[in-house]
């Protein structure tokens, strides 16, 4: 972090499923706020987290943050671009959501392209930080986000494709939904470039 500076932190969640979007988050925190709320205790990676706590954490981030936004990129996206090209674009567009412009920004990974939001002629620094989602509070933030979000995207799909277990394996590549592959055949909500084991 750097002191004084408006500071967004990205991540995302679903890189590696067979099926579904991926979900990119960016939050902009005021620390000396962050610091004072009590259930950011315990705000880490999402993955770290249960279930329970982080959609205990979704509603106090929303409320807390100074900016937060959550977008998607769907299967077809990932198919034509590549995973890794989607998680970066998801982050970047998650950024051009924010309704206040951050001046620097802290990425969970150590991928990233150079981000100039549209109207500007510059780019707005930024740090790869790997586990950033278990060492900045505003990565974890995105993390939670990025995550809550993904995971109920996936039981509405589940909903309409029941077979695949989605609302268990949400979309990764378990035994059960390499089955569920080969019976029933893919989805629409499949990622045709990844290897679904035909």
């Amino acid at each position: 972090m750097i002191q004084g500076l408006v500071e967004a932190g990205c991540d995302e969640a679903g890189r590696g499923p067979l099926a579904g979007s991926v979900f990119a988050a960016a939050v902009i925190l005021n620390p000396q706020r962050a610091a004072q709320v009590p259930e950011f205790e315990w705000l880490n990676d999402s993955k770290q987290l249960t279930d329970k706590q982080r959609y205990a954490l979704r509603p106090v981030i929303e409320h807390e943050a100074v900016a937060w936004a959550v977008v998607e990129v769907s299967p077809q996206e990932i198919d034509e671009r590549n995973i890794l090209q989607c998680s970066i674009l998801g982050m970047q567009r998650a950024l051009d959501r924010l309704t206040v412009r951050p001046q620097h920004i802290l990425v969970d990974g150590n991928k990233w392209k150079p981000y100039v939001p549209e109207g500007e002629l510059l780019e707005i620094p930024a740090d790869t930080v790997v586990h950033g989602d278990a060492t900045y509070m505003s990565i974890a933030a995105a993390s939670v986000l990025a995550k809550t979000y993904r995971d109920d995207y996936m039981l509405r799909l589940h909903d309409e494709f029941p077979q695949y277990g989605w609302a268990n394996n949400k979309g990764y590549p378990t035994a059960e939904h390499y089955a569920a592959i080969k019976k029933y055949g893919v989805t629409p909500y499949h990622r045709l470039t990844f290897n679904l084991k035909l």
